[in-house]
């Protein structure tokens, strides 16, 4: 009996450190997913960031005038909307990173995907294809990006608070798991 309340308490602690380990990316850090007013928004932030398996991404937009498509390589390179992977269109996407790749993803309406609204995300491995696929930049586009603020702004100390958060939730689970265990033994 003791065995199996050890194993359970293993099985629960993974888990656990599995969902506090997972990040939920606000897509570009902007307040919403739209057209960009820098052609390069939505290939910089990309680069920013180290995504892996067990991650999100959340795609904000006001539903009635935008949608979220999941779409082939040659369909991003030639903004071909037409039979994509996956159709989100509530205004509030969430796109669970389940495996190992590359996504591609651009707007489902007419003419966004012309006009730079569209984002490629590796997860565990770097792609150059990535980097082809995305607009070029210069020594002068090293500024932060510039967009449209359709929802307000995001706190600065955001990410920071999320990760003292975070390292005290795996800290806190951790010292109960060692508490559980002893008290099992």
């Amino acid at each position: 009996m003791g065995m199996m309340s050890l194993s359970s308490v293993m099985v629960l602690l993974m888990i656990l450190l599995v969902q506090v380990s997972s990040t939920q990316y606000k897509v570009g850090d902007l307040d919403s997913w739209g057209i960009p007013t820098d052609a390069k928004v939505y290939s910089k932030w990309p680069k920013s960031h180290s995504f892996k398996i067990g991650d999100s991404l959340l795609f904000l937009y006001p539903p009635s005038e935008d949608s979220m498509i999941q779409v082939t390589a040659s369909n991003f390179k030639s903004c071909n909307t037409k039979d994509p992977i996956l159709y989100m269109n509530d205004g509030n996407s969430l796109f669970n990173l389940t495996q190992n790749g590359t996504f591609y993803f651009t707007s489902g309406h007419p003419g966004h995907c012309q006009k730079y609204q569209k984002l490629i995300v590796s997860v565990g491995t770097y792609s150059a294809e990535a980097d082809a696929l995305s607009p070029s930049s210069s020594s002068a586009d090293a500024d932060a990006p510039s967009y449209q603020n359709a929802f307000g702004s995001i706190p600065l100390s955001q990410k920071s608070s999320s990760s003292s958060l975070l390292f005290s939730t795996v800290v806190a689970s951790l010292a109960c798991a060692v508490v559980v265990v002893g008290a099992l033994m």
